[in-house]
């Protein structure tokens, strides 16, 4: 077998996985969870790391310009997008709270973080995860395996199985879509 059909496979089998995990209620909670604070002028934050916020950033585009359907914009903000002040408050205060300043800044009760990590284990998250507890945010966690220390921070938990991090990367690219697509449904029909 070569090496790309060797980790094609590799990535069906992680999909395969989650199929007989069945996020089903899980990731039902979660679109509920989005609709409810973005159909209520509450917004939804996005915050992850390295590939994780280019994946913030993705979602936040996709559902604020549009999925697969013509609609208004809906409120969502990817954290690691502001680069003034991701930088500033870095310097200064140090990366670990680079997510939960912005946090505490745009959440609001009510609304929805959700927290990207394929490890479950990133500090920066973990804070961010901690202060939307707070603030009584749903906290909705797409991470890898067995959650790691963010799974009990979590009200909704979507875990890929596996171990190895862009396996999991492209398992939080179908749960994340398969969530824009029925948060997009549901706000456009009312």
């Amino acid at each position: 077998m070569s090496e790309l059909n060797d980790y094609l496979v590799r990535s069906a089998a992680a999909i395969t996985a989650m199929v007989k995990r069945d996020l089903t209620g899980e990731m039902e909670r979660a679109a509920s969870a989005v609709v409810t604070a973005l159909s209520s002028g509450k917004a939804l934050l996005i915050a992850g790391n390295g590939g994780s916020a280019s994946d913030a950033i993705h979602i936040a585009g996709e559902l604020v310009g549009r999925f697969l359907k013509e609609r208004k914009a809906y409120n969502v903000i990817a954290l690691p997008a502001n680069a003034a002040v991701l930088t500033a408050w870095g310097n200064d205060y140090g990366f670990d709270t680079v997510f939960s300043r912005q946090v505490e800044a745009h959440g609001t009760v009510g609304g929805v973080l959700l927290a990207i990590s394929t490890s479950g284990n990133s500090p920066s998250i973990l804070a961010a995860a901690e202060q939307a507890r707070m603030m009584d945010m749903t906290v909705i966690g797409l991470t890898g395996d067995t959650g790691g220390k963010l799974k009990p921070l979590c009200d909704i938990l979507l875990n890929v199985p596996s171990t190895s991090t862009p396996i999991i990367q492209q398992g939080h690219l179908c749960l994340y879509h398969h969530l824009c697509e029925v948060v997009e449904a549901r706000l456009s029909n009312g």
